[in-house]
């Protein structure tokens, strides 16, 4: 059975890891830092997926480009510090993953997060040697921006025909519509179906653990052009 992609790209937050709550506690912990009142939760979760700086700025719209710098700061402190029950992954993903990697798909990483918090939570799941490229939004761009897609796709040397953005956010379908690259979103991160279905996915997911079957189900297709 032929591969229907070459390259798998994965969003981590909401999609591979259950860090939601962990990324909410640190944002509202950054604004408290820089003196601005609290804010909901909802409107909290909606920024996960940007890069950082560019979340806390839409989070502090009108507010000094120092004051922002300070929140960033501040987030990293509380994000990188020692936690007695660190973020999980989602129930099946690190078999799901290893099951991919063992079919002779090319696994990568394209996160809103730093180098240094990526870097930090690939040790501590012990994942880092299942893929093959990892982007950063520090390193890159912010998504929806598509840098760092294009930066995957030349370190991997595929087109972007051959590779699957799999995203929880708007923010990962929409970078890899930008590119025409195939995408596939999933239901139990940050956004709801309805945001996702607004940059046409191939399908949406509910579990990590669809994902196999389903790639099998897409080889027995008719080769068809990817939009």
């Amino acid at each position: 059975m032929n591969r229907p992609f070459d390259v798998l790209i994965f969003d981590w937050d909401g999609t591979l890891m259950d860090s939601e709550a962990h990324i909410v506690a640190c944002l509202r912990q950054a604004l408290a830092a820089v003196g601005l009142p609290p804010q909901p939760d909802e409107a909290l979760r909606q920024v996960i997926g940007l890069g950082l700086r560019e979340a806390l700025a839409a989070l502090m719209p009108g507010q000094p480009a120092a004051r922002i710098d300070a929140a960033v700061d501040a987030y990293r402190q509380e994000f990188l510090a020692p936690r007695p029950t660190p973020s999980e992954l989602f129930p099946g993903v690190r078999e799901t993953l290893h099951a991919l990697a063992g079919a002779g798909y090319r696994l990568a990483v394209a996160t809103g997060k730093s180098r240094r918090g990526l870097d930090k939570v690939l040790a501590q799941t012990g994942l880092a040697p299942l893929f093959a490229a990892t982007a950063c939004a520090d390193e890159t761009r912010s998504k929806p921006h598509p840098r760092m897609l294009e930066v995957l796709l030349a370190e991997l040397d595929a087109p972007a025909g051959r590779a699957l953005m799999i995203g929880d956010t708007e923010f990962d379908l929409a970078m890899a519509a930008r590119l025409g690259m195939p995408r596939l979103g999933v239901d139990y991160g940050v956004h709801e179906a309805a945001r996702l279905r607004r940059h046409a996915p191939l399908a949406i997911l509910s579990d990590l653990r669809e994902l196999p079957p389903w790639l099998a189900a897409r080889a027995e297709l008719p080769l068809a052009a990817e939009g």
